[in-house]
């Protein structure tokens, strides 16, 4: 039987490599592959050096190897906090960055929602008794006589601050249902889509019919870009978990799923951040008195903004990493 100084001569070596590894600052689950793997290795021998220290050496030694595996337990398997570069990273980089990866997924919903939109839209506008079999006529009625005075009075801030709730308790029981009911093979994404599409065109379409287009474009063209994207990019989540689940590339069903998970969850993390900034400009900004050109060239700048976040978000830190 090996006596403590045998012991440590034959380990510390290993000991103090798993040191330097948990002792660095940066986070393990960042570090490359082989480096990781050679943690886990160390680690698991670390416990087994312990399990046999605890008979055979003194409590100093052995309070020493509970205290790193301790932390390289942690390290390894531990959940990472969330941190305000951690985040912002999430939302500004891989977020836009696994959009446009699925690019094919958001190109499909957007075609399920905004084709059901146009056609409500103009069955609203054109056939205004039509929309009766989408939505109950009182509910358009209500919604017509909603925009019938327009917003230039403006809302209290009670009635604001409650919208905004509201609001985002809305959106978000939207856009999770064009989520998450893509666990059914995507075939629940694809109706909601078609669904949510369809009444959003309508009732847009019914109050323009009559005569008050102008209010109801001028109310929600400030948070739309927000709104109806994330709403969009809901869907193309689903609908990539439905793909996942059909297309399994010789995996299981939850492996395939499991294997998609993390690209699913920047798409969905990223919709729902946007709801936020949605129902906060529909709670705060859309019904106020500001006068209509000026609504509209804010609409027009989030439109841009949204478009130029999506389309270049986390490129400069790719071609960083190409070139290096």
């Amino acid at each position: 039987m090996k006596t403590q100084d045998e012991i440590i001569a034959a380990r510390q070596k290993d000991w103090h490599e798993l040191e330097a590894i948990v002792s660095r600052g940066e986070a393990l689950h960042q570090l490359d592959g082989p480096s990781i793997s050679r943690a886990a290795t160390l680690y698991r021998s670390l416990c087994n050096d312990l399990a046999k220290s605890r008979a055979r050496c003194t409590p100093d030694l052995v309070a020493y190897l509970d205290n790193l595996a301790g932390r390289a337990h942690s390290a390894l398997y531990g959940a990472q906090p969330f941190r305000a570069p951690a985040i912002a990273s999430l939302l500004f980089r891989e977020f836009p960055a696994a959009l446009r990866k699925n690019a094919a997924f958001l190109a499909v919903s957007s075609a399920l929602f905004l084709i059901p939109c146009a056609i409500g839209f103009a069955l609203g506008l054109l056939l205004p008794n039509t929309t009766a079999d989408v939505l109950p006529r009182s509910m358009l009625e209500g919604m017509a006589d909603a925009y019938s005075k327009g917003f230039d009075a403006g809302r209290s801030e009670a009635t604001d601050t409650s919208m905004a709730g509201f609001y985002v308790y809305n959106n978000v029981g939207i856009a999770f249902r064009c989520f998450a009911t893509g666990i059914f093979y995507g075939l629940g994404s694809i109706f909601f889509l078609l669904h949510n599409g369809l009444v959003i065109g309508a009732v847009a379409g019914y109050v323009s019919a009559a005569g008050f287009g102008g209010n109801i474009g001028t109310f929600m063209c400030g948070h739309a870009p927000f709104e109806l994207t994330a709403i969009v990019i809901s869907g193309a989540a689903g609908l990539r978990m439905g793909y996942a689940l059909v297309v399994t590339n010789g995996r299981t069903r939850i492996g395939s799923l499991r294997a998609s998970a993390p690209e699913i969850a920047r798409l969905v993390g990223g919709a729902a951040f946007m709801l936020v900034i949605a129902a906060l400009v529909e709670g705060f900004w859309s019904p106020s008195a500001a006068p209509a050109p000026i609504k509209w060239t804010v609409a027009s700048v989030f439109t841009l903004a949204v478009a130029a976040w999506l389309a270049l978000g986390g490129r400069a830190g790719a071609l960083q990493r190409r070139s290096a």
